[in-house]
């Protein structure tokens, strides 16, 4: 995995509630199970219509938004458990996803697969999307080292929780077995002492 210290980024507003595994990456797309090429049908189902032709009022449509950073409403990433959801997310670009609120099996997703979900309170979820609408071009800075989340070049600014193995793991850029590697001679040494 790629190392995740900070991150700046313009970001994409998607200020709709209750987003889940499904509307993220349909199931009807589930069929492979390599990571690779899962980004081209993220939110599918909104980013076309159903003549193939491209939604242009979508976010991810709008040629004002870009960016690796997805501002999205409240409890994203509910419904059922997918891992496919993280990798669509991971393989269409985005770095982080910001919410008020994650459904755990999700988070824990996205963190397997190297993508940070950054939970804020709502009242700066809603700073956060105003100041992206009102100007695209606004920057947003998570520093996962320091554990916060701000508007570049203002005063708008939130600490986050983040678990600290699967915060090591980003900073580091390990999976599970690159952790373990990288502990090989603490358990070399524990087996030779039991």
């Amino acid at each position: 995995m790629e190392k995740f210290i900070t991150h700046t980024s313009k970001a994409i507003p998607l200020p709709i509630e209750n987003i889940d595994t499904d509307q993220i990456i349909p199931a009807r797309f589930l069929k492979a199970t390599n990571k690779a090429g899962f980004g081209k049908n993220l939110f599918r189902d909104w980013r076309y219509k159903k003549d193939d032709s491209v939604n242009e009022s979508f976010a991810l449509n709008d040629p004002r938004f870009s960016g690796t950073i997805l501002i999205a409403g409240n409890n994203f990433g509910c419904g059922s458990s997918r891992e496919h959801a993280a990798w669509a997310l991971a393989d269409y670009g985005l770095k982080v996803i910001v919410s008020s609120y994650f459904a755990d099996i999700f988070k824990g997703n996205a963190l397997n697969n190297g993508l940070l979900p950054v939970q804020v309170s709502p009242e700066y979820l809603k700073e956060l999307l105003s100041a992206v609408q009102s100007d695209p071009d606004t920057e947003i800075v998570v520093n996962l080292e320091e554990q916060y989340i701000a508007v570049k070049g203002s005063d708008k600014k939130e600490s986050f929780e983040i678990d600290p193995y699967k915060k090591l793991c980003l900073i580091n850029g390990y999976d599970d077995i690159d952790f373990l590697i990288s502990k090989k001679d603490k358990i070399e040494e524990f087996e030779l002492r039991s």
